[in-house]
């Protein structure tokens, strides 16, 4: 199985930059994992919340292969504590065949069509934080599910 997180737009702070390369290399350890920019969208001033999200849709889409099992990342979505996010990862693991894509929108969230082919939502915190700072976040936990996984000291209870 492979991990990928898609995103809209380029991580531009460089403290973010830094820290995410420095997880995506300790992952790769563990698991084939990919980052998946899809640019972000130019001259959106003329466009709606709702056609934004629709153009995003279109890209995200695209970016999809036959098989995927699609995780969107999203407030309303489940909340893990870091031991049950490894056993959910788990279960994925041995489960999912082709790849496990999970998605962080761009600023004003999904289109209904995302949310129709996401087989789940999950919510990495009730706070909300920018969207740079959620791929950091997210790589971290993922790092700390893999170490959890193989017994590493990454993680104590």
């Amino acid at each position: 199985m492979k991990i990928t997180l898609l995103v809209i737009g380029k991580t531009i702070e460089k403290h973010y930059i830094a820290g995410i390369d420095d997880y995506v290399s300790r992952l790769k350890h563990y698991i084939s994992f990919n980052l998946e920019v899809i640019p972000e969208l130019k001259n959106t001033k003329s466009l709606s919340e709702q056609q934004q999200k629709e153009k995003e849709a279109d890209l995200i889409l695209k970016s999809l292969q036959p098989g995927d099992v699609v995780v969107l990342l999203d407030e309303h979505g489940k909340e893990f504590r870091s031991i049950e996010f490894a056993e959910w990862t788990k279960q994925k693991m041995n489960t999912v065949s082709k790849r496990l894509v999970f998605i962080i929108g761009g600023p004003y969230g999904f289109s209904q069509r995302i949310y129709d082919i996401a087989q789940e939502k999950i919510s990495l915190s009730k706070m909300t934080f920018s969207h740079q700072m959620i791929r950091l976040i997210f790589v971290e936990q993922l790092y700390r599910v893999m170490n959890i996984l193989h017994g590493g000291p990454y993680h104590h209870e």
